[in-house]
C-alpha cells in the first residue's frame, strides 16, 4: 500500500520543507509499521521524534553531519532527520530486507536533491547492518518495540512491528527485562561503536515504566542518560498493545503504567517541549494517582475509554 504525506502539516513546519518533497509518496510493506498520518497525536515520528529533532538542531546551532535510524520501517523517520537535522549522510536498518529496500526507495524518491544525501543501509539486527559503513553518527534514533511475540506467531506472518523476537544470545540485566526494555538496552550497547565523538542516542520510549527505570537503563548500558523531552500520546493499536502488556503483567513483570487520555491532556496542557525534559519527574509525580495498570487500562479500553501513555525521549551519551 502507499500513503501521501503533507510534510508541512505532518512536521508542523512554518514553511515548505527545504530538503524533502512537499508531499511524500511513501510505500508501506506488509511488515512495516503503518504511520498514523491522519492522526498525528498517535504518530511516533510527527508527534514525538520531530519535536525532539527540532530541539536537537536548535541546541546544536548548526546542521548535523550524520543520522542513523534503527528499525526505520517506511523511512519517514530518516526523511524527517534529513529535513529537521540537515544531515547529509544517513544510515538505517530494519529486520527484513523487503522493509529496508522499500524504505531506501522511499527516501531516494522523496529527497529534493537525491545526490545531496549519502545512504547507508542494510537488513538485520539493530545497528549491525551498518558495520561496513562510515559508522560514526551524530544522532542515533530508535523507536523499538517492547513486547515480545507470542510463541505461535512468526515475525514475517503479519504486521508485527509492535513486537519483537524475544530469544537473544546476549545477557540482559534482570532489571531491564523486568521493565520490558530489552531491545532498547541492546541497541544502546551496540551504539557505542557507531556514535561520533559528541554523538548521542535518542531512544523514544513509551513511559509505561517509571522515568527512574529509563535512567537506570542508560546506566546499565554504560551511558550517561537524561530525559530530553517528555510528552504523551494516545495508545496506537490499543487492543494489541495494551493486552500484550497485560499478558506481561500476568507473567509477573511490571506493573506497567497507562492513563486515560483526558488526564494526560490536562497534565501536559501548558508544558512546552523545551521545558518538558527538566520537568519530567515533577510531571510524572503529578500523574501518580491517575495511573492504570495494563490490566486496568485494558478493561477501561474495552469499556470505550481512550487510553494513552507518557513518552520520554531518552538522550544517552558516552561517559
Amino acid at each position: 500500500m502507499g500513503i501521501l504525506v503533507d510534510v508541512k502539516k505532518y512536521l508542523s513546519l512554518e514553511e515548505f520543507p527545504k530538503n524533502i518533497q512537499d508531499y511524500l509518496s511513501v510505500a508501506i510493506t506488509d511488515h512495516a509499521y503503518l504511520p498514523k498520518t491522519e492522526d498525528i497525536t498517535s504518530d511516533w515520528v510527527a508527534y514525538i521524534a520531530a519535536p525532539a529533532f527540532k530541539l536537537i538542531r536548535e541546541k546544536a546551532g548548526h546542521d548535523l553531519d550524520a543520522f542513523a535510524s534503527i528499525g526505520t520501517g517506511s523511512g519517514i523517520d530518516v526523511l524527517t532527520g534529513v529535513e529537521l537535522l540537515g544531515v547529509k549522510r544517513v544510515g538505517f536498518t530494519d529486520l527484513l530486507k523487503s522493509v529496508v529496500d522499500t524504505a531506501a526507495e522511499n527516501i531516494k524518491k522523496n529527497l529534493k536533491n537525491a545526490d545531496s544525501v549519502k545512504l547507508e543501509f542494510g537488513a538485520g539486527d539493530l545497528l549491525r547492518p551498518l558495520e561496513n559503513s562510515e559508522r560514526r553518527y551524530d544522532v542515533i534514533y530508535e523507536n523499538l518495540p517492547n513486547v515480545p511475540l507470542t510463541d505461535n506467531i512468526k515475525i514475517d506472518d503479519e504486521r508485527n512491528s509492535g513486537h519483537y523476537l524475544e530469544k537473544r544470545e546476549e545477557v540482559i540485566p534482570e532489571f531491564v527485562h523486568e521493565q520490558v526494555l530489552d531491545l532498547h538496552y541492546l541497541a544502546l550497547r551496540q551504539a557505542r561503536d557507531y556514535l561520533s565523538e559528541k554523538g548521542a542516542v535518542y531512544s523514544t520510549l513509551g513511559g509505561r515504566v517509571p522515568l527512574s527505570a529509563l535512567i537506570r537503563l542508560g546506566e546499565l548500558a554504560e551511558f550517561s542518560s537524561e530525559i530530553f523531552t517528555y510528552s504523551w500520546k494516545v495508545q496506537a493499536e490499543p487492543e494489541d498493545v495494551i493486552s500484550g502488556y497485560a499478558a506481561q503483567e500476568k507473567a509477573g513483570l511490571g506493573p506497567f503504567r497507562f492513563y486515560r487520555a483526558s488526564d494526560l491532556q490536562k497534565a501536559f496542557a501548558s508544558i512546552s517541549v523545551k521545558e518538558s525534559g527538566k520537568n519530567a519527574f515533577e510531571i510524572e509525580k503529578s500523574l501518580e494517582s491517575l495511573k492504570l495498570t495494563a490490566a486496568e487500562a485494558y478493561k477501561a479500553f474495552l469499556q470505550g475509554e481512550v487510553i494513552g501513555h507518557t513518552v520520554a525521549v531518552l538522550k544517552s551519551s558516552k561517559k
